[in-house]
């Protein structure tokens, strides 16, 4: 007898009985969620060793929502208080499948005590701080060149991404105007003529306890050293560091209350230990203190200027910003950058972040039906205040990017939006796979002539049942 063939409708792998999730009795809040990103989480929650149920039951161990409010409309506070469940943001789980093992769950938990949509949920890689004025860890900022240079796929933050499902789409205007991040819980509603209704304020901001600025602060600036020395791994190391601790819901008094929290290990546990002791940090004092780190960091905040160039100019005599005014070597971005030094510094408020990507979207709109404007960045993230405006271009076809970047950057600069360029590069046009373009310049408020930085990034992204994890 010939044996029975494996039925090819069945494609998804067995379940692992020892994989990341195993244990775990889940229960899905699906309210504010893509049903494409929902199949995708509940296919990897189980090829993973979890358990899905289909109701809230004292067997679940965990509850996943994309914020408390549509925690709250399914399921009645006073069962939720009863359980022993983790109530948890999406966001542990997609970060948890992207870093490939277990988030720590205590700073993705969803708050019940006012009944607010707010959540502890922290960013991987891109977590908020506290000292964000200060803090400016993006490559793209530090050298104009990489920037040219790179492969587009490194220029790119997915996580800035508004993803599209073909199969599963809402109007642009809809999906421009609202985060996909819990941390912002208070989504915008576009109307038919594509103005905002119920625009989110201050209240629905991601704040975090911030109980321990006394550290972050001090963090904060060891990553703009670090940065302008070129130790990237130094850097992040500090990067990752700070939103965990600025999530903290109590003030840190010994190190020993933080040793088993992620991204802390004992070279941060002195740091802390000698910061709650002495209330300073010698590495710092002593950073401070030498010339040759204060000047190449100062000229590493200058947009264009990496850690190899700003050691150049300090070998070359220049001690200040008025030095390199007469520098024959800077390029025009340099140049541009160390013009509008003062200008770039200064945080853009969050509401006018929000009216200028209206604009963006209603002026993209014009260009091209559809089209999908999101800033990302700090923006998405729920900050009060942005450095600078990340902008992700998309199209839900997979097509009509194509050759839009251009012809958006021109009508920008038409209205005089769009002020001065730093770096422009098309590849959709071009023929690669990539199919990115990229536009880095500075920009002014509308009826203002304080410049500030922005940069576009136009790429498409459509889930598929192959999409990696």
């Amino acid at each position: 007898m010939a044996p029975k063939s494996t039925s090819k409708k069945d494609k998804s792998p067995p379940s692992d009985p020892d994989g990341m999730f195993s244990g775990m009795v889940v229960f899905l809040i699906e309210t504010g969620v893509q049903s494409r990103r929902l199949q995708i989480w509940k296919q990897k929650l189980v090829q993973m060793g979890a358990k899905i149920e289909e109701r809230f039951s004292k067997n679940v161990t965990h509850v996943f929502a994309i914020d408390a409010n549509s925690l709250l409309q399914k399921v009645d506070r006073e069962r939720l208080t009863r359980s022993k469940a983790k109530l948890l943001a999406y966001q542990w789980l997609e970060d948890s499948l992207t870093k490939g093992e277990k988030e720590f769950e205590d700073l993705y938990v969803l708050s019940l005590q006012s009944g607010g949509g707010g959540s502890l949920s922290p960013k991987a890689d891109n977590g908020s701080h506290p000292n964000s004025s200060e803090i400016t860890p993006k490559k793209g900022r530090s050298s104009a060149e990489d920037a040219k240079n790179a492969s587009p796929r490194h220029m790119i933050d997915a996580k800035d991404l508004a993803v599209v499902d073909s199969r599963d789409t809402k109007s642009a205007s809809s999906l421009a105007s609202r985060s996909s991040s819990p941390e912002v819980a208070s989504p915008e509603v576009i109307d038919s003529h594509n103005k905002p209704v119920g625009t989110s304020d201050s209240s629905s901001l991601y704040k975090p306890p911030d109980l321990n600025r006394n550290i972050t602060q001090i963090f904060g600036k060891l990553i703009n050293i670090y940065r302008a020395l070129g130790d990237d791994r130094r850097s992040f190391s500090y990067y990752k560091a700070i939103p965990v601790i600025e999530k903290l819901p109590f003030k840190i008094e010994s190190a020993n209350q933080v040793k088993h929290l992620p991204a802390i290990g004992k070279s941060m546990q002195d740091h802390i230990q000698e910061i709650v002791t002495t209330g300073k940090l010698s590495k710092l004092e002593h950073f401070e203190k030498d010339e040759k780190v204060k000047t190449i960091s100062l000229f590493g905040e200058v947009w264009g200027i990496g850690p190899a160039t700003a050691l150049k100019l300090y070998e070359k005599g220049h001690r200040t910003l008025d030095d390199l005014r007469n520098e024959d070597s800077l390029t025009h971005s340099q140049r541009l950058g160390l013009k509008y030094f003062d200008d770039i510094q200064s945080r853009i408020p969050r509401h006018e972040v929000e009216e200028m990507e209206r604009l963006l979207q209603k002026i993209g709109e014009e260009i091209l039906p559809s089209v999908i404007v999101v800033c990302g960045g700090s923006y998405r993230r729920g900050k009060s205040s942005c450095g600078d405006m990340d902008v992700v271009i998309t199209h839900a076809d997979g097509k009509s990017h194509i050759g839009f970047l251009p012809k958006f950057v021109k009508r920008l600069k038409d209205m005089k939006f769009l002020r001065e360029d730093l770096v422009f590069s098309v590849h959709s046009t071009e023929g690669t796979d990539s199919g990115v373009d990229t536009y880095f310049g500075i920009c002014t408020y509308p009826g203002r002539e304080l410049r500030h930085r922005i940069d576009f990034k136009g790429y498409i992204c459509i889930w598929t049942d192959s999409m990696d994890w």
